[in-house]
């Protein structure tokens, strides 16, 4: 498949979580306006306690303007590596430190749209050792649940987040191979 190529390209919004971009491509005789959004690389956490148990946080997510179950996960700032992130979100949302991450995989959180990728690690042996340490924006609550919960969890809904979802799967997978 042939490659379009970037004629013109205007910021619409340059923000540290997101820059819009209005372009102008061109594949052979066609062209046309699209809108690309670039947000640094995001991660996700699927962290397990030494008893098996699956951490989840629950906050309130603006775009939806409601609360949502989760697990922890955000931005990668910069100078980080994805792996520094995961370990770093996962303190910040819910106080735990793992003894081990291992990346289960990445995904195009929507490569309709967005330029980033979303990597998913799995946090072994992950263990309370302080209190989350949140920004004054966030409220989040922290739980636990029992693996063999998540499933039905998804199915009806409590758990909706297209990119949870996904490392979920990604966690799901790794445990049948």
């Amino acid at each position: 498949m042939k490659k379009w190529t970037t004629l013109t390209s205007e910021v619409m919004l340059d923000h540290p979580v997101l820059r819009v971009e209005r372009q102008k491509r061109q594949k052979g005789p066609v062209s046309g306006d699209v809108v690309v959004l670039h947000s640094p690389d995001w991660v996700n956490v699927v962290p397990l306690t030494p008893e098996g148990k699956v951490v989840l946080i629950r906050q309130w997510r603006h775009g939806s303007q409601a609360p949502a179950l989760e697990i922890p996960g955000g931005l990668v700032d910069p100078g980080e590596t994805p792996l520094e992130a995961g370990a770093r979100e996962l303190t910040e949302e819910t106080g735990f430190q793992a003894r081990e991450l291992i990346h289960l995989g990445k995904v195009n959180p929507n490569p309709a749209l967005f330029s980033n990728t979303c990597h998913t690690f799995l946090a072994l042996d992950a263990e309370l050792k302080g209190p989350p340490q949140l920004e004054d924006s966030e409220e989040i609550e922290v739980l636990t649940v029992e693996q063999d919960e998540l499933p039905a969890m998804v199915k009806d809904g409590r758990i909706d987040h297209c990119i949870v979802i996904a490392a979920l799967s990604f966690f799901w997978l790794r445990q049948k191979a």
